[in-house]
C-alpha cells in the first residue's frame, strides 16, 4: 500500500481526530502506514480493536502499523506488546506530526515502541483545523476533550486526562473554514461537551459557545451537539432550543441508567427525577424534539426492580434512539470491584433494553408520518431528519439539503416523498 490509512473506532470526537492524524502524519512525510485510533469505553472496543490490527497486518505485511487512542493510552503494553504493532502513540501525541517523524524503526522491542506520555499533565487542548471530515456530509468540530468526572464505570478520563476547552475563537475560524469548504451540518463534539468553557477566562458555556458560532458564521445551515450532559445544560442552551431553527431539534443524553440507587453507585450528578424534568422541559420548548440516550444493563448490584426502573425512565423520557451498553468491567475502575452480575444475566438485561428501545423508536417513526421535514443526505442512500430520524433517500444526491413529506416507514427507516418546488 501507499500513502496513510486511518482505522477508527468509537465516538464522534475520535472520527474527527483521525483527520488531523491523517494530515499530521502525511505532513511528517509518512507513507505506507496503517495508524488505528482506539476506543476504550468497553472491553469489547478493545478487543475489536486488536481484531482490525491482525487482520490489518495479514492484509498488508510491509506497511507500518502505528496503534493511537483511549485504548493505546490506558492500555500501551497491550497493544506495545502485539508483534504486528510497530508504534503506540498517546492520545496527545497522535495529533502532533512529530509523532510520526520521531517513529522507530521496525523491529525494536515493546518498551522503544511506546510513544505515551501522562494525559493527565496535559492542561490546554489546542484547535485542530481539519478542511473536511472524509467519507461524512457532515462536519464536526472538537471543542473539548477529557473530563473532570469520576463515574464509576468509565475509563475514559485516564485516556483522555482532565477537560479542557478549545477557545471561543478557534471554534468561530474553524466553522468558518468547514462552510466554506461545502459542509452545511456542523456537530461540536467532546468527551464532556456539556462542561465546556469553566476552564476559560469568563467561563463560557456550552449553549453561549452555540449562540455565538451561530451569530458569527451565519451560513451554518444546521447545528448540533454531540452526546451531553443535561445536568449541565445551561440557559443559553434552552433559548437555543425553544427559539433559533438552525439549532437541529435532537439532543443525544448521557442518562445510563433509571435507577436512582444505581445511578449513585455510578457516581452520576443526576437522578431518575432530573432526567424526567429535562426531558419535559425541552419537549415543552421544542415538540418535535428526539431524545437519544446511552444506557448500561447489568450494571453491578443491579436487581431486578433496579433493572426495570431503567427501562421505565426510558420509556418516561421518550427515548427515540436509545444505544444499549451490557456493562463491561473496565480494569481500575471502581466498578470493576464491585459484585458483578452472571454474564448470561448481563446479556439477557442488555436485549430486554435494547427491545423497549426498538419499540419506542417505532412509536417514534409512527409520530413522524405525514410531517415535512429537511434532509440532509448521506453517501449511503439514507439520510437524517432535523432530529436525527434515519430516511430512505435511495436516488437522492448526497449533502444536498432536501424538503420532502415523510409517507410512512419500514420500521427501522422512514420513507418520504420529495415536496415540488413552486415555479418561479
Amino acid at each position: 500500500m501507499s500513502g496513510v490509512e486511518v482505522i477508527t473506532f468509537g465516538c464522534r470526537l475520535n472520527t474527527y481526530e483521525s483527520e488531523v492524524m491523517r494530515a499530521e502524519a502525511e505532513k511528517a512525510g509518512l507513507n505506507n502506514a496503517i495508524l488505528v485510533n482506539t476506543c476504550a469505553v468497553t472491553g469489547e472496543a478493545v478487543r475489536q480493536a486488536r481484531q482490525a490490527i491482525r487482520r490489518a497486518r495479514r492484509d498488508n505485511p510491509y506497511a507500518r502499523i502505528i496503534v493511537t487512542g483511549c485504548a493505546a493510552q490506558t492500555e500501551k503494553e497491550t497493544f506495545a506488546g502485539m508483534a504486528e504493532v510497530d508504534a503506540v502513540l498517546g492520545n496527545e501525541e497522535k495529533l502532533k506530526s512529530a509523532s510520526y517523524r520521531a517513529l522507530p524503526d521496525f523491529g525494536v522491542s515493546a518498551e522503544e515502541k511506546l510513544r505515551v506520555n501522562d494525559i493527565m499533565s496535559v492542561r490546554a487542548t489546542a484547535p485542530q483545523m481539519v478542511k473536511h471530515i472524509d467519507g461524512h456530509v457532515r462536519a464536526f468540530i472538537q471543542v473539548q476533550n477529557g473530563c473532570d468526572h469520576r463515574c464509576t464505570f468509565c475509563i475514559i478520563p485516564y485516556g483522555r486526562g482532565n477537560s479542557r476547552s478549545v477557545p471561543m475563537g478557534a471554534v468561530v475560524d474553524q466553522a468558518h473554514k468547514l462552510v466554506d469548504g461545502g459542509y452545511s451540518e456542523i456537530v461540536l463534539t467532546g468527551v464532556d461537551a456539556t462542561s465546556y468553557g469553566a476552564d476559560l477566562p469568563g467561563t463560557p458555556t456550552l449553549g453561549l459557545l452555540a449562540k455565538t458560532l451561530l451569530k458569527q458564521v451565519p451560513d451554518i445551515r444546521r447545528l448540533r451537539l454531540s452526546s451531553i450532559d443535561g445536568i449541565e445544560a445551561d440557559g443559553h442552551l434552552f433559548d437555543l432550543i425553544a427559539g433559533e431553527t438552525r439549532f437541529m431539534p435532537h439532543l443525544h443524553l448521557s442518562l445510563q441508567h433509571g435507577d436512582d440507587m444505581i445511578l449513585k453507585r455510578m457516581k452520576r450528578r443526576h437522578s431518575s427525577a432530573d432526567a424526567r424534568a429535562f426531558a419535559d422541559q425541552v419537549r415543552r420548548l421544542r415538540p418535535e424534539i428526539s431524545l437519544g440516550a446511552d444506557m448500561i444493563a447489568g450494571f453491578p448490584t443491579e436487581t431486578e426492580e433496579m433493572f426495570e426502573n431503567a427501562m421505565r425512565l426510558a420509556e418516561d423520557c421518550g427515548i427515540a434512539h436509545l444505544h444499549v451498553f451490557p456493562y463491561s468491567p473496565r480494569p481500575g475502575t471502581p466498578a470493576a470491584r464491585m459484585p458483578q452480575l452472571d454474564r448470561a444475566l448481563v446479556k439477557d438485561r442488555a436485549a430486554r433494553l435494547r427491545a423497549t428501545g426498538a419499540a419506542l423508536h417505532a412509536r417514534h417513526l409512527d409520530g413522524m408520518v405525514g410531517s415535512e421535514q429537511t434532509l440532509l443526505v448521506e453517501n449511503n442512500g439514507l439520510a437524517h431528519t432535523e432530529n436525527f430520524t434515519l430516511v430512505d433517500a435511495a436516488g437522492l444526491k448526497p449533502r444536498a439539503l432536501v424538503p420532502v413529506t415523510i409517507t410512512g416507514h419500514n420500521g427501522k427507516h422512514l420513507t418520504m416523498q420529495v415536496k415540488q418546488m413552486a415555479a418561479a
